[in-house]
């Protein structure tokens, strides 16, 4: 940023040797340092590129490119968010070709011949005015970068209470809350392996853990009671779905809304035997699908208060078993693939 105005780059495009002359002589007498010029108008977009100029001094008539079709060169070249004043030297003062210059796009108008002062009030002026406009737009800058600064500590926020409340929902069950952490990232890794983006990928790996949120509504003996429910207690325990999207439903955040979903349909059966609503195939929320899978291989891969761990090898042939029947064949495939690649191995540290 310019703060000492004489050392603004100052370009001059006229071309008559004679008025370049005079201006620089005005100009250095003002103390400013830092002159170039051009006699030539079609040499303006190298001079620009070159001297990348503070104010620039353009005669109106020129042979072959007069000052109006060099104006254009010149906004040519600056970003919407620049600001370059374009000084227009003229000797003609006419309503009508002032009215020109400035719907070009020009500053202000020094009428030849010059008045040394006016000239040097009104580059400064100008000089001033780009002063601020720099200010301005360099705190512009430093707000927008307060902005992200905050927005992502927002969004940090959002992820981390996200997380806190998947563990809030496992605490119970599972006292690290790991399971739900481990559900995310599977569930993740089998998105990818069916071909969704890595954005939605991530996306699903946020919302995943909340699949058992409404867990905080079931009584410790029905969740923690070891052994088959009774039928009263299942149905009880079917709850935790609808209590799920209780909990969820309303928010505007878009990975609630998917947590939501997931929270509503992770119990649907491919085959239609699920629950709560008893859909079938891929009326099931693709997002749903993943995590029923990602979940299964989790809760029997890892000791409960009501059971063993099952050995990855066990839980996969299960999970081939039920191919068509509980879970979507595809979905199936892709994790099978994951299996087979030693991918699998890694979640057990989680």
């Amino acid at each position: 940023m310019m703060e000492d105005i004489s050392l603004a780059r100052v370009l001059i495009v006229d071309d008559q040797e004679y008025n370049v002359m005079l201006l620089e002589r005005i100009l250095q007498r003002a103390g400013f340092t830092n002159i170039h010029k051009i006699t030539d108008p079609y040499q303006i977009k190298y001079r620009l590129l070159e001297v990348d100029p503070d104010i620039v001094l353009l005669d109106m008539h020129m042979p072959g490119m007069d000052g109006l079709q060099v104006l254009k060169q010149i906004q040519d070249h600056i970003s919407s968010e620049s600001y370059l004043p374009v000084l227009m030297l003229t000797a003609d003062a006419t309503p009508e070709m002032r009215k020109k210059g400035l719907q070009a796009g020009v500053n202000d108008f020094l009428t030849k011949p010059y008045d040394r002062t006016e000239i040097i009030l009104r580059i400064t002026n100008l000089l001033k005015t780009k002063q601020l406009h720099n200010q301005l737009q360099q705190h512009k800058s430093t707000l927008e970068e307060r902005v992200m600064e905050r927005t992502e500590e927002l969004q940090i926020a959002k992820l981390e209470i996200l997380q806190l409340l998947g563990r809030a929902a496992e605490y119970r069950d599972d006292m690290t809350g790991s399971h739900t952490m481990r559900v995310g990232k599977l569930s993740s890794l089998i998105a990818r392996g069916i071909g969704l983006s890595e954005e939605n990928a991530d996306i699903l790996r946020m919302a995943a853990p909340l699949h058992d949120i409404g867990k905080i509504g079931i009584p410790d003996e029905i969740l923690l009671k070891p052994g088959r429910f009774e039928q009263h207690e299942f149905e009880r325990m079917k709850t935790h779905t609808s209590i799920g999207v209780n909990i969820l439903e309303g928010s505007s955040f878009s990975l609630l809304k998917l947590a939501g979903i997931i929270a509503q349909s992770h119990h649907e059966k491919w085959d239609g035997t699920g629950y709560p609503a008893g859909l079938k195939g891929e009326d099931i929320p693709l997002e749903a699908r993943i995590v029923a899978l990602a979940d299964f291989y989790d809760a029997l891969t890892h000791e409960r208060p009501y059971k063993r761990a099952w050995t990855p090898q066990e839980t996969i042939i299960e999970i081939r078993k039920q191919r068509g029947i509980h879970f979507d064949p595809h979905i199936v495939d892709a994790f099978d693939q994951l299996y087979i690649d030693g991918i699998l191995e890694g979640l057990e540290d989680e």
